[in-house]
């Protein structure tokens, strides 16, 4: 059945987390996933199946243009891929909400023609920016991120990153830019996924 929307940003979170559990985050008792970075570790969150879902963007883009009420920006993007259906949500409910951002997405590689640039989008030089991230582990996609919007002239005021995995990502990112929060931890997702296993 699918859930509903009550206009509260608390049954949002919830309902995020839930969808988060059902179709993004494995867990084992043992340390089974091995994670890019070759580490192992006891869970895995690949949130591509939420946030390119109509209703996971719904629910990300209300959510982190909340986050983003305190903060001006003009625009809003990070590293593709994980970072892309994340703006984009956030864009168009910055329209609906009358406070338009802009989305941008930064390249893994450079362009080799045309204009050789970092950066997809309207963005004009210091122009403030937040920079979003589906899942933190130790932050270095969200750090090359940071480094690139500013190699380009953006002003990056705020980072939001989608999952903390608690494994040291926001403390290295707030080396960078003190602005950044997460949306949900993993502990929140951990206890969900119990709780719904009845564990």
């Amino acid at each position: 059945m699918t859930p509903t929307y009550t206009g509260d940003e608390i049954s949002m979170k919830e309902e995020l987390i839930r969808l988060i559990c059902e179709k993004s985050f494995q867990y084992n008792d043992e340390p089974v996933f091995k994670l890019a970075s070759g580490k192992m570790s006891r869970f895995y969150i690949n949130c591509k199946p939420v946030t390119l879902s109509a209703r996971g963007m719904f629910l990300i883009g209300h959510l982190v243009f909340d986050a983003l009420r305190q903060t001006k920006v003009a625009g809003v993007g990070g590293l593709t891929f994980g970072a892309d259906p994340i703006a984009v949500a956030t864009a168009f409910v910055s329209e609906l909400k009358g406070a338009s951002m802009k989305a941008f997405s930064i390249r893994k590689a450079q362009k080799d023609h045309g204009i050789i640039r970092w950066i997809e989008g309207d963005m004009e030089k210091d122009e403030p920016v937040a920079i979003v991230e589906d899942v933190a582990t130790t932050g270095g996609s969200t750090i090359k991120a940071i480094n690139r919007a500013r190699s380009e002239g953006l002003n990056v005021k705020k980072v939001i990153v989608l999952v903390d995995r608690r494994e040291g990502g926001l403390e290295n990112i707030r080396e960078l830019v003190s602005d950044t929060t997460a949306i949900i931890t993993r502990d929140e997702l951990i206890a969900a996924w119990k709780k719904a296993k009845g564990i």
